[in-house]
């Protein structure tokens, strides 16, 4: 059976509320993390309080229940309104499931499915590169990014399906947007993080197969 992948980035304190209402869809492999997300807001940047934290929920779903459960949690969580949250997903090609040993192969808010608009750009660098990495980003036509504290999670232990370790000294930053951005984005980062260089980081692209909760070209 194909699987897909669905994030969800809530405020603090609301991963609880999309895990739960999440299990009518029979999710798996839940993971629950901390991280922390940016705002271009000039007054926010200045009083430093630019860095909003935030919450990061990922679950594995059956792809044919994918887009129901998207729209659901999407709903639920009424991530039509400004700074409720965002959610994406994108297919995964291969998933094991460790309880069966089974393996199957405009300005306002976005809340229709972007499908086939979006790609999510994830870096992984050294903890004190992460800002750096929301900072070329937005200069390069990003709206901000989400950078994940792999230690900060051991609250949410008991959720942990994929390897992230923790006492981890890396942070994954992860930026969503527009298909027609990608380029100078990725190559700016690049350029500026030198990830090319061994040892600098990991960088990547996804496709996003739906994504709700966006405005205009980019995330929140």
């Amino acid at each position: 059976m194909a699987h897909t992948l669905i994030y969800c980035v809530v405020n603090m304190g609301d991963a609880s509320k999309v895990f739960k209402f999440a299990e009518k869809y029979s999710v798996k492999g839940v993971n629950i993390l901390t991280g922390r997300g940016s705002t271009n807001n000039r007054l926010l940047e200045f009083l430093g309080l630019n860095a909003v934290r935030k919450e990061i929920v990922s679950m594995i779903v059956d792809r044919e229940m994918a887009g129901a459960a998207l729209e659901g949690i999407s709903k639920y969580m009424e991530f039509e309104k400004p700074n409720h949250g965002i959610a994406f997903s994108h297919s995964v090609s291969e998933f094991i499931d460790i309880e069966v040993d089974r393996i199957a192969g405009s300005d306002s808010v976005n809340k229709t499915r972007g499908k086939g608009m979006y790609q999510i750009i994830y870096v992984i660098v050294d903890r004190d590169k992460a800002e750096d990495v929301v900072e070329v980003a937005t200069k390069a036509g990003a709206r901000g990014g989400t950078i994940v504290n792999v230690k900060s999670a051991e609250a949410h232990e008991s959720h942990h399906f994929f390897p992230w370790k923790s006492g981890s000294d890396k942070e994954e930053v992860f930026i969503i947007t527009k298909k027609e951005f990608k380029t100078q984005i990725v190559e700016a980062i690049k350029t500026h993080l030198k990830i090319d260089e061994p040892g600098n980081g990991i960088l990547f692209v996804l496709d996003i197969d739906e994504v709700y909760g966006l405005r205009q070209e980019n995330a929140e």
